[in-house]
């Protein structure tokens, strides 16, 4: 049983522009209502449509983020996706206007149901950045693994809605009282140019899965596919089964291949949240194969200890996917082994952060990426696996001192946290739908098998539609 600490009344950093005092800004109701009843929205969606967002890669960074529209009026606003984060911040120190924002008392049901570690109060000019007994959260930037005190927020939430082949216009979803927390802008650092915040798709209640859900009673469903193009967005759905077409006659969560996604009793916040659970999304690998012979891997790396230790989770944070060292010197030298059968040779070229590169001319090209040994991440039995192609476990390389193919996968260290960590470039043209009613994971190795792709999705606009209410 968790045990509450003590709350913390704090003084929040002042914000560097005033706004209009809130005195001014008539008593929301929501306030007293009950938690259940604060995401009520007068949008409901027919069963067969649900909310969209573009998600696109920063090549620079390697970063992979989605564009919500945010604020009253609405605003297109560009948020870092991290699949592990318990509820989205947005930076309120620049540029924040809007007359629908309003803060989360103290004394509420809904700041107790966000577990708040802090109370805040500040002496400076109201805004959304600045109120008295004002419930406060700690947003945290994954990257560089700071964390601030801001408050949290409500305000207007708008995307796109699909039938799942195509968007059907362009803001049609509207979340009134979407909660994410502030930040200071000084928590942007190292973020992609335009970012201005994090959109969270954790296991929480107060993801952005999560609210819109239950804002719009859609099932409790995302599913996101990670586009490779340089060029073309990837689709993120809310609030859909199914089905998923990519320009093409194939309902893609028809083939989709289910695993229980599991539990880290620990989380691996920077501010702990009274020993909670971890809000990622961890999976039970039982084996990594390549061309079918399993790697030699210590069992008890892959399942998570009374610590939080070990086992193996899905990162949108991390670009490449990171093996504990022993499974990474394991993993490389079988790859090694199996790669020379295709008369495929090291180069001492290699390029940090990656330990295994080959030259560019010697690797053939298939219609799933380069021709290279194949890798099987196994679940719960041996017919339960993701299998990766060279499109997924190979990074090109082509710049004057260098034209190789390197293995996408780098060295976590001895004593990582998590063993396995499935990064970004592993995810990109794979659909991936997350199951929050079941508890479970469904992937589809990757979709150009199919003969398609991510970036086929068609975010063609079929109605001029805004807001439907």
């Amino acid at each position: 049983m968790y045990h509450q600490s003590p709350v913390h009344r704090v003084q929040t950093p002042p914000p560097s522009y005033g706004l209009a005092s809130l005195s001014t800004m008539p008593l929301l109701p929501y306030l007293v209502l009950t938690f259940s009843l604060v995401f009520v929205s007068t949008l409901r969606l027919s069963h067969q449509t649900a909310l969209l967002a573009p998600i696109t890669k920063d090549h620079t960074t390697h970063q992979y983020t989605i564009q919500a529209h945010l604020k009253t009026p609405l605003q297109p606003t560009k948020l870092l996706l991290h699949l592990g984060a318990s509820f989205s911040w947005l930076d309120c120190y620049q540029n924040y206007t809007s007359s629908t924002f309003s803060h989360v008392p103290c004394n509420s049901s809904l700041c107790s149901s966000l577990l708040s570690l802090a109370c805040s109060n500040c002496y400076s000019p109201p805004g959304p950045a600045c109120a008295n007994n004002t419930c406060a959260l700690f947003p945290e930037n994954p990257l560089t693994r700071k964390a601030t005190l801001a408050n949290a927020l409500l305000d207007s939430l708008a995307l796109p809605t699909t039938e799942g082949s195509t968007q059907l216009s362009q803001l049609g979803g509207l979340v009134p009282d979407f909660l994410f927390s502030c930040s200071q802008t000084s928590l942007l650092q190292g973020l992609a140019k335009g970012v201005a915040g994090l959109a969270a798709l954790g296991r929480s209640n107060f993801s952005l899965p999560a609210q819109v859900s239950r804002s719009l009673s859609l099932p409790r469903y995302f599913a996101l596919c990670l586009s490779a193009s340089r060029s073309k967005p990837g689709p993120v759905f809310f609030g859909s089964r199914g089905p998923y077409f990519f320009n093409s006659q194939i309902d893609l969560s028809k083939s989709l291949i289910y695993t229980p996604l599991f539990l880290n009793p620990v989380g691996s916040t920077v501010i702990t949240y009274y020993l909670q659970p971890s809000d990622e999304y961890f999976i039970g690998l039982t084996s990594i194969n390549v061309n079918g012979k399993a790697v030699p891997i210590n069992a008890s790396l892959l399942t998570v200890d009374e610590n939080g230790f070990g086992g193996t989770k899905i990162s949108t944070v991390d670009p490449y996917t990171v093996l504990e060292t022993s499974i990474y010197k394991a993993f490389i030298d079988l790859f090694v082994k199996e790669a020379l059968g295709l008369n495929l040779t090291v180069t001492a070229d290699t390029v940090k952060p990656f330990g295994v590169c080959y030259a560019g001319k010697d690797i053939m090209s298939t219609r799933v990426g380069p021709a290279v040994p194949t890798v099987d991440l196994v679940m719960q039995s041996d017919d339960v696996f993701w299998r990766v192609f060279g499109s997924n476990s190979m990074v090109r390389i082509e710049r004057s001192d260098a034209d190789v193919w390197c293995l996408g996968f780098v060295d976590g260290g001895p004593h990582a946290r998590t063993s396995v960590v499935i990064g970004g470039h592993q995810l990109e043209d794979n659909l991936l739908q997350f199951d929050l009613e079941s508890r479970r994971l469904g992937f589809s190795s990757s979709i150009l098998v199919k003969g398609t792709a991510c970036a086929n999705f068609n975010f063609t606009s079929s109605s001029s539609k805004h807001i439907v209410k």
